[in-house]
């Protein structure tokens, strides 16, 4: 057993895609790749239990994304097309398309803006309310499910070091 509670002839894809880099290019260090590699194929096993998660609830990422924005915008659970394009990091243009097809589906409505006769802000419906409380209970399941193989202190320590990767990228 190695140090870090790892068996010692346990290895992953990364492992062999480093050794094979390694052999084939060993002038250059490729040490990035055992971390950020890794992050990549978990992102995409983490996009696969949301969508599957979603998809149980009739939802796209995308339509959790804006829900989800409202939900925890608090009550009344509104926001402008403008705050919903930063919380969900898109654009307005599709910001535009996402509330239209929001709307059709009963999960937002779009009302006049008290403050700006031009403007709209957008709401969540109880529907939608209903909706993200349940898409997101089954997300938290599947992700619980991702992260069993670590301890309480161990998630914590990974939270906190990915925060210190994010914060680079977010400020």
């Amino acid at each position: 057993m190695a140090a870090r509670g790892i068996p010692t002839d346990a290895r992953d894809e990364v492992d062999h895609i480093v050794a094979a880099w390694r052999r084939e290019v060993p002038h250059l260090d490729v040490e990035p790749l055992l971390v950020l590699s890794r992050l990549t194929r978990l992102a995409r096993h983490l996009d696969r239990a949301r969508r599957t998660a979603f998809a149980e609830h009739g939802l796209e990422v995308w339509e959790f994304d804006v829900i989800a924005a409202l939900r925890r915008a608090g009550t009344p659970y509104e926001l402008s097309p403008g705050d919903l394009v930063k919380r969900t990091l898109s654009t307005s243009g599709t910001m535009t398309n996402r509330v239209d097809r929001l709307v059709r589906r009963g999960l937002v409505d779009r009302l006049p803006d008290p403050e700006d006769r031009r403007g709209v802000r957008v709401r969540l419906t109880a529907a939608g309310r209903q909706l993200s409380a349940d898409a997101l209970a089954a997300l938290l399941e599947r992700e619980r499910g991702l992260l069993e193989g670590l301890d309480d202190a161990e998630r914590r320590q990974l939270a906190d070091l990915l925060t210190r990767l994010m914060v680079r990228f977010e400020s």
